[in-house]
C-alpha cells in the first residue's frame, strides 16, 4: 500500500478568457440547460455551459427507499439491505424497505410498492432484475434520484442496450435522475470522519477499481465521495465532475473512465474543475485496442481515439495517470499539498547512488534540480564533510543521529529561494539513522510551507519510522516508490503552472459565424471530395495563403496563365476524387517555358485518361520558396466532433506520424503548444544554419483552420447541419523563414 500525503491546498478560481481565431466574444456563460432550447451555443452548435446537477441529497438524502429490500439471510439483498441501513443511519436519513409480498423488513414497516411509500423520497435504490417498471412507477412519487442495481444492458450488446436507451428515455421523462445501471452501492460506503484538511472525490465506471483508493484512508487520507456512475444512461462522469470541482472540501478528483458518454460535457466539466482550480487526476483506458475492446463490453461505452482523448485531458488539465498505484499517489498529493513557492526540486540521500539514482529518474521526467549556490553548499559543509557532494543532490553521507545537525541540513536547503520541493529517497529502513531521519524531516515540514517528500523504499512497511512518523505527519507527502513521486511531483507541478494561466476557452468562443462560412458553403458538394482547386479556394475564403493559380482546360490556356502567374511554375491534375497526385505521376515542378507548359499540359491530360481520372482541368501554379513542409487538417471524432491536428508535412506525415490534436475551442497558447510536442519541432527553430521558420504564421493557419472545423462542422436541428466538412487536409503547408508566412500548397476536403 502506498503511502499518505498531507499539507493544505489553497486555491483560488481563476478568470478564464483565450483568443479564437476569428470573431471573440467576451463574457462567462450561464444558466442555460444543456441541451436545452435557449442553451448558449457555440457557432458550431456545441454547448457553452452545463449545468451543475444538485446531488446533495443523493450523497446526503432525508429519505430512501430500498425497493427490493430483505431479511431473508443468505440472499444478496439482505446484506445489500443492511448496508443501506447502517448507511441510512449514518447520515441521519429515513430508510423505507419496498417489497410486495412483505410486512416489515428488519423490524421496520415494509411499503408494498414505490406508490404506498408513506412520504416523498430522496433516493430509490433498485435491487430488482428489471428496473424499468419500478422507474415508470416513481414518475408520480416526486423521487429525486434512483439507483439501478442490475447489470445486463448495454454492456452486453445491441439487445441490452436498447433496454438500456428505454431506461433513459423513462427517466428523462419522470424528472428521475438515475445511477447506472450496471453500478454498485460504493455511494453508501462508510467514509471515516475523523480525518482532516482537503479530501478526494472519487468517481469509478468500474466499482472495483476504486477500492485501493477507498483504502487510502487507512492510511490518513481523507475521502469525501465515491461516485459508481456504472454504464451512465442518465447520470454520468461529467455531472460528479462539475459538482465536486464545487465543493469547498474536495481538494482533487481522481477518477477511473472506461468511456466518455459526451465529450463535449466532459470538457466542459473540466472546465469547471479547472475555473476552480480544483486538479482532477484520471485513469483513462482504451490506449490500445484490446483495452477498448474490453471497456467497452463492461460499459458500452465509447472510449474514443485515445490521442485525441489525450489531448483534450491534456488541453484542460486533466493529469492523466498510468495505474491505480500512481492514481492514489498523485490524486493524494494534489490533494493536500500547498501550491509551490518554487519550481526547482532538491534531492536529499544518505547515499550518493541513492541520490544520483533519484536524480536520472527525475530529470528524465522533466524536473528541474537546480544546483545549490556556492554559498548554499558551504553553508552545508558546516555539517557535511568536504569530500561528499552537496550540489543538488545533497549527499550526507548518513544522516547525523546524535546531535543537532541533521535538522541544520534540511532546514539549509528548504532555505533556498529556488527550492520549492524536498525529496528523500530511503531505499530502506536503517535505524536508528533513518528513525532520526524521519524524525526531522517530520519536523521541517511541520515548520515550512514548502513540500517535503520521503520515499520510504522497504517493502516490508511496518517499520515505526513509515508508520507512524511519517504517516503520522500531516505536512510529509510519503511514497513507496520512486517513480510515483517523481511523477506525483511532476504532476503537483504541472497542476499549479496550468492553473495559474487558465483562461477558459469556451467564455471567447466564437457563437456568431464570420462572413467567411458563406463564401465556404457555396463550395461545399455533400458526400463528395472537393478538387484540390476548390479547396484551395476553401483555404482562401477563410484567410488561408495559397500560391497564385489558375485552372486550365486546354493547352493554349495553360500558357496564358503561366505568364500571368509567373515562371517558373508547377503544373497539376485536378478532379475531384484526385488525393494523391504524385502517385499518379500528376506534377510537375519548375517550369520555365511557354513550350514545357504546353507539352506538360498534353502529358498530365494523357495520363488521366489511361488511368481513366476525369479530370476537371490542370492548375498553373506559382512556384512557392522552400520552407518547413507542415500538415494542419481537421478530422472527426465520434466523441469530440471535429478535431484540429498538426505534424511535419510533405512524405513524412504518413511515415513520422509526428502530430499534435486539439478539441476546439482553444486559444493561441494552445496552438503554440501543439507546434512543442511535436518531435520534429527544432526545425521550426531552424537547422543546419537554415533560418527559423515563421511560427507566427504557422499558429496562424492552426486556428484559421479551427474556425472552419467550428463553423464548417456544425450539430443540431435543421438544414444547415447536414451538409460540412467531414475532413480537410493542408499538407503540404510550407512556412516560409520568420515574416515571410506560409502558404498552403495543396489541400484535400471532404464534405460530408
Amino acid at each position: 500500500m502506498l503511502g499518505s500525503t498531507h499539507g493544505t491546498l489553497t486555491m483560488t478560481p481563476r478568470s478564464a478568457r483565450v483568443l479564437a481565431c476569428g470573431e471573440q466574444t467576451a463574457g462567462a456563460v450561464h444558466g442555460s440547460a444543456y441541451g436545452a432550447a435557449d442553451a448558449v451555443l457555440d457557432v458550431s452548435g456545441r454547448p457553452l455551459h452545463a449545468p451543475v446537477p444538485d446531488l446533495d441529497r443523493f450523497f446526503r438524502p432525508e429519505a430512501v427507499a430500498v425497493v427490493g429490500a430483505s431479511d431473508a439471510e443468505g440472499r444478496p439483498n439482505a446484506g445489500i439491505t443492511r448496508q443501506l441501513m447502517a448507511w441510512a443511519e449514518r447520515v441521519g436519513a429515513r430508510l423505507h424497505p419496498v417489497h410486495p409480498s412483505r410486512r416489515e423488513v428488519y423490524g421496520l414497516p415494509c411499503a408494498a410498492s414505490v406508490a404506498a411509500l408513506p412520504e416523498p423520497v430522496d433516493v430509490a435504490v433498485l435491487l430488482v432484475a428489471d428496473p424499468l417498471p419500478v422507474l415508470e412507477q416513481l414518475a408520480g412519487t416526486k423521487t429525486r434520484f434512483a439507483v439501478a442495481f442490475a447489470s445486463g444492458f448495454a454492456e452486453t450488446g445491441a439487445e441490452g442496450a436498447a433496454a438500456q436507451a428505454r431506461l433513459a428515455e423513462t427517466a428523462a421523462r419522470s424528472g428521475v435522475r438515475l445511477l447506472g445501471p450496471n453500478t454498485n452501492l460504493n455511494a453508501f460506503e462508510r467514509f471515516r470522519d475523523d480525518l482532516e484538511g482537503p479530501a478526494i472525490a472519487l468517481i469509478t465506471q468500474s466499482g472495483h477499481q476504486g477500492r485501493p483508493l477507498f483504502a487510502l484512508q487507512e492510511l490518513g487520507i481523507r475521502l469525501s465521495h465515491w461516485a459508481p456512475t456504472g454504464n451512465e444512461a442518465d447520470l454520468e462522469s461529467a455531472d460528479f465532475l462539475s459538482y465536486f470541482a464545487t465543493l469547498p472540501e474536495v481538494g482533487a478528483v481522481a477518477a477511473y473512465v472506461e468511456g466518455f458518454k459526451d465529450g463535449r460535457r466532459f470538457l466542459l466539466a473540466a472546465d469547471r474543475a479547472a475555473r476552480a482550480g480544483v486538479p482532477v487526476v484520471a485513469v483513462k483506458v482504451g490506449r490500445t485496442e484490446a483495452g477498448a475492446r474490453t471497456a467497452a463490453s463492461h460499459t458500452g461505452k465509447l472510449t474514443g481515439a485515445d490521442a485525441t482523448v489525450d489531448a483534450a485531458m491534456r488541453q484542460f488539465g486533466v493529469i492523466r495517470v498510468a495505474g491505480l498505484d500512481e492514481l492514489q499517489d498523485t490524486a493524494a498529493l494534489l490533494a493536500r499539498a500547498r501550491p509551490p513557492r518554487a519550481e526547482g526540486v532538491a534531492v536529499y540521500a544518505i547515499s550518493g547512488g541513492t541520490g544520483a539514482h533519484f536524480a536520472d529518474l527525475a530529470t528524465a521526467e522533466g524536473l528541474h534540480l537546480p544546483a545549490l549556490s556556492a554559498g548554499k553548499q558551504a553553508e552545508l559543509h558546516q555539517w557535511i564533510p568536504e569530500y561528499l557532494s552537496v550540489t543538488n543532490p545533497v549527499d550526507n553521507g548518513g544522516h547525523p543521529v546524535g546531535d543537532w545537525r541533521g535538522r541544520k541540513i534540511i532546514d539549509a536547503i528548504l532555505a533556498d529561494p529556488d527550492v520549492g520541493v524536498l525529496v528523500c529517497p530511503i531505499t530502506g529502513p536503517f535505524p536508528p539513522m533513518s528513525d532520526k531521519l524521519a524524525r526531522d524531516l517530520v519536523a521541517a515540514a511541520e515548520e515550512t510551507d514548502k513540500l517535503v517528500c520521503v520515499v520510504w523504499g522497504s517493502p516490508v512497511g511496518t517499520e515505526d519510522a513509515y508508520r507512524h512518523t511519517l504517516l503520522g505527519s500531516s505536512r510529509v507527502a510519503t511514497f513507496r516508490t520512486f517513480g510515483n513521486c517523481v511523477r506525483a511531483v511532476r504532476a503537483y507541478l504541472g497542476h499549479h503552472r496550468f492553473a495559474r494561466a487558465y483562461r477558459s476557452p469556451f467564455d471567447d468562443a466564437p457563437r456568431s459565424p464570420s462572413p467567411s462560412l458563406r463564401k465556404a458553403e457555396a463550395l461545399l458538394r455533400p458526400g463528395q471530395q472537393l478538387s484540390e482547386h476548390a479547396g484551395k479556394q476553401l483555404l482562401r475564403a477563410y484567410g488561408i495563403r495559397v500560391p497564385r493559380e489558375q485552372l486550365c482546360t486546354s493547352a493554349a490556356g495553360a500558357v496564358r496563365a503561366a505568364a500571368q502567374v509567373g515562371y517558373p511554375v508547377v503544373m497539376k491534375a485536378s478532379a475531384p476524387q484526385l488525393a494523391h497526385k504524385s502517385e499518379y505521376g500528376l506534377v510537375r515542378l519548375g517550369l520555365t517555358s511557354a513550350s514545357q507548359v504546353r507539352d506538360t499540359y498534353r502529358e498530365l491530360t494523357e495520363i488521366a485518361r489511361a488511368e481513366d481520372i476525369e479530370l476537371d482541368g490542370v492548375l498553373v501554379c506559382q512556384l512557392v520558396d522552400p520552407g518547413v513542409e507542415m500538415a494542419v487538417g481537421i478530422t472527426q471524432d465520434e466523441l469530440f466532433g471535429p478535431t484540429v491536428t498538426v505534424g511535419l508535412g510533405g512524405v513524412l506525415v504518413e511515415v513520422l506520424r509526428d502530430v499534435a490534436v486539439r478539441v476546439p475551442p482553444f486559444g493561441e497558447d494552445q496552438a503554440r503548444a501543439m507546434l512543442g510536442e511535436l518531435r520534429g519541432a527544432a526545425l521550426l527553430d531552424g537547422v543546419r544554419g537554415r533560418a527559423p521558420a515563421d511560427t507566427d504564421a504557422l499558429v496562424e493557419v492552426v486556428l484559421r483552420v479551427q474556425r472552419m472545423a467550428l463553423e464548417l462542422g456544425r450539430v443540431g436541428p435543421g438544414p444547415e447541419s447536414g451538409g460540412g466538412l467531414a475532413e480537410l487536409d493542408i499538407n503540404p503547408l510550407v512556412v516560409l523563414p520568420r515574416g515571410h508566412g506560409a502558404v498552403a500548397l495543396d489541400a484535400l476536403a471532404v464534405c460530408r
